[in-house]
């Protein structure tokens, strides 16, 4: 447990260092997500989207002053850096506001409530300093999710792979210092807090398909699934391989005893069913539609052609199949935008390295991969065993995919370009620190710690140049 401990230490302290490099309001919407805790914490009110509302007027001095806009989108522009600018920002920041501005939270707006509800703690406690000081403060609460992620990550790798802990915290160690996780943990933003949620719920499920369906192991599930619905909407995602574990360890359960069985699978559905209906109710009170922004989603994608949804979201990962109508000509989306993606996009998808970077990162990437499948080829029988729990994790990670798929294809209907960045699969990072983890296994027992090692380390070097290279666009 010590070296869970340590995991989830070194992903707080990454996840602190991105919130310190990286400038007020440059991570993705972040200016929304400050303007929900504001309205949150300063009304009592969830924020709508009000035709006549904008940032309250501290935010628009600080992204004014900041120059936000113009830095943002446009790597040539770094951040402020002279020291009258400084001083303007901070002269306009002591200005006295008015108070109960009605906030648009732009994209924001229709999220669920509890990761911004969280977050109006340390935005009370910064009261006394300026915006900028709540916004650290802020941004650290997000760190320390990014610590809990860590701790969830290694837990969960423990239990699907429990003959060599030794690998256990070579995957989650490598997840610890992820740059992209880190940059995510270090902003306002609650895919922080999804991120958590969802290493939490791969850790109860893995406990609950290794130990047994109990109903302490029900009520987890369920507990920690209602709080990935009240947490941001992307959850809904997880939920057709939530629903999907639960039926299968029923199932299971009911070999033994199938009262007990029901009766777990009653507790699981009865929390999350709870937690729908509060989220409903909170919306409904705010008056907001009762599902937040699934409801407009679903109407628009009532409108398009399934075939066209089916045949975007595929090409939205993998090549065109003959016969498919082209959405990304002259692209392979799986290496230009997911690959790439991954190795380094930080800022407003605006910071990336040299293109020799992505095509060095091939190498060790296709090596990491030939042992993870050497590493399964060896446990053949292990996985027929447990052919019900892979299929569980899959479908988390496929209803993800498809919920990004379709958000994207809604988006680019709609004219507003693709909807796409590797952080919406910050959830799936579970399954990378096992995929780690057995490509250490892979390297056999002799070589295996010494790979884990390097995996580690090549993560870290990873997340150093990444930082390296936000410092230069900002500040260089």
């Amino acid at each position: 447990m010590r070296a869970a401990w340590v995991c989830a230490l070194v992903a707080f302290l990454n996840a602190t260092c991105w919130s310190i490099v990286t400038p007020p309001f440059q991570v993705p919407d972040e200016p929304d997500h400050v303007a929900y805790v504001q309205e949150l914490a300063e009304t009592g009110r969830l924020p709508t989207e009000q035709a006549r509302a904008e940032f309250s007027t501290q935010e628009i001095y600080a992204l004014n002053d900041l120059r936000q806009g113009l830095v943002r989108f446009k790597p040539q522009f770094p951040s402020i850096s002279s020291l009258s600018e400084q001083r303007k920002l901070e002269h306009d920041l002591a200005l006295p506001l008015p108070r109960g501005e009605l906030v648009n939270a732009g994209l924001a707006a229709g999220e669920p409530p509890l990761y911004y509800a969280l977050q109006a703690i340390p935005y009370a406690a910064g009261s006394a300093g300026n915006l900028l000081d709540q916004l650290q403060l802020m941004r650290l609460l997000s760190a320390l999710l990014g610590g809990l992620t860590a701790l969830f990550i290694f837990l969960f790798v423990a239990e699907a792979l429990p003959a060599m802990r030794w690998a256990a915290v070579a995957g989650a160690l490598s997840v610890a210092v992820m740059p992209l996780l880190g940059f995510i943990s270090g902003g306002i933003n609650p895919e922080s807090m999804l991120v958590t949620v969802s290493a939490a719920l791969f850790y109860v499920l893995a406990r609950a398909f290794r130990r047994g369906f109990t109903p302490r192991l029900a009520a987890a599930i369920g507990l920690v699934a209602g709080i990935g619905i009240l947490t941001k909407l992307n959850f809904v995602g997880l939920i057709p391989g939530v629903l999907l574990g639960l039926g299968l360890l029923t199932l299971r359960a009911a070999r033994v005893s199938r009262r007990q069985a029901l009766g777990c699978l009653a507790i699981a559905l009865s929390i999350i069913g709870a937690s729908i209906l509060l989220f409903v109710a909170i919306n409904l009170a705010a008056g907001l539609p009762a599902l937040g922004g699934v409801s407009g989603g679903a109407g628009s994608s009532a409108k398009a052609s399934i075939l066209h949804e089916l045949s975007y979201i595929w090409q939205f990962y993998l090549p065109a199949l003959p016969g498919m109508r082209h959405y990304f000509p002259g692209i392979v989306t799986t290496r230009q935008l997911w690959f790439n993606g991954f190795v380094g996009l930080y800022g407003w998808v605006d910071t990336v390295f040299p293109g020799w970077v992505y095509d060095l990162a091939l190498a060790p990437a296709a090596m990491l991969a030939i042992l993870c499948l050497r590493a399964l080829a060896r446990s053949r029988a292990q996985l027929r065993d447990r052919a019900g729990e892979l299929v569980v994790y899959t479908t988390i990670a496929a209803g993800l995919m498809a919920l990004v798929g379709l958000d994207s294809y809604i988006s680019e209907a709609a004219g507003a370009g693709p909807y796409w960045e590797p952080r919406y699969f910050l959830p799936l990072v579970p399954l990378l620190a096992v995929g780690l983890a057995l490509a250490a296994r892979g390297a056999g027992r002799r070589w295996g710690p010494t790979v884990g090692t390097s995996i580690v380390v090549l993560f870290f070097a990873h997340d150093l140049f990444s930082q390296l290279q936000v410092i230069a666009r900002y500040y260089g």
